[in-house]
């Protein structure tokens, strides 16, 4: 059973999304939240798979709540995904460093919204899925030559981060690379076991930050 935390300041909202997951047999609702300072008491209280919250709320916001869930070592287990509204992307790194696992727009379709609740749940960054392309396409980089970058990677493993970070699943970075799945997935997960990242989600921040991959100029299209 996958138990779900919600973090909105709008009722309606809440109720939302409580009325979808609740319809789900493998899906829980185990709390709600109006702000981020009672979703973290909450999630202290239930432990959740997973939190859905809020970029922006009154008391503390997503950003701060989901830093604060992260930095806890009691809610290791908890997949903190933050819920957007359009022209949001700006907040897309800073969340991530704080230790999101990924991005919803509320205008998603149902269908996608319960898919990408299960694909946080089983501990994967909502990077890859096309509901969340076009956050991510906003910081879409260019590849380095491999000499640079995390120290330790090979230049394999290398190149799956890079795909990693322009939003590719481990299908798509097999196809890329010409390799089976279960190859790609091994190199991403050799390669985030060596940089001591927790996911894919700070994977991607780390190879933004290290420079292996460029962030794409504030200007472009």
């Amino acid at each position: 059973m996958i138990r779900v935390l919600l973090v909105d300041d709008q009722p309606l909202l809440r109720s939302g999304f409580r009325a979808l997951l609740d319809l789900e047999d493998d899906i829980e609702v185990v709390a709600e939240a109006a702000d981020g300072a009672q979703g973290l008491a909450l999630a202290r209280a239930h432990l959740p798979d997973i939190a859905l919250v809020d970029i922006q709320m009154p008391v503390m916001d997503g950003i701060e709540t989901t830093r604060r869930i992260a930095a806890d070592p009691a809610l290791a287990g908890v997949h903190v995904v933050i819920l957007t509204n359009y022209g949001m992307d700006e907040h897309v790194l800073d969340a991530l460093r704080a230790g999101a696992a990924g991005f919803l727009v509320k205008d998603i379709l149902p269908e996608d919204f319960l898919h990408a609740v299960r694909v946080a749940a089983r501990g994967d960054a909502l990077l890859a899925p096309s509901i969340t392309r076009r956050l991510i396409d906003r910081f879409v980089t260019q590849p380095v030559r491999t000499g640079r970058g995390p120290e330790g990677l090979t230049g394999r493993e290398r190149e799956a981060v890079v795909l990693v970070a322009q939003g590719l699943s481990n299908d798509q970075i097999a196809a890329r690379m010409a390799i089976t799945p279960l190859t790609a997935k091994t190199h991403v997960n050799r390669a985030m076991a060596k940089l001591g990242v927790r996911d894919r989600a700070q994977l991607v921040v780390l190879a933004y930050e290290s420079g292996l991959v460029v962030p794409a100029p504030r200007n472009s299209p």
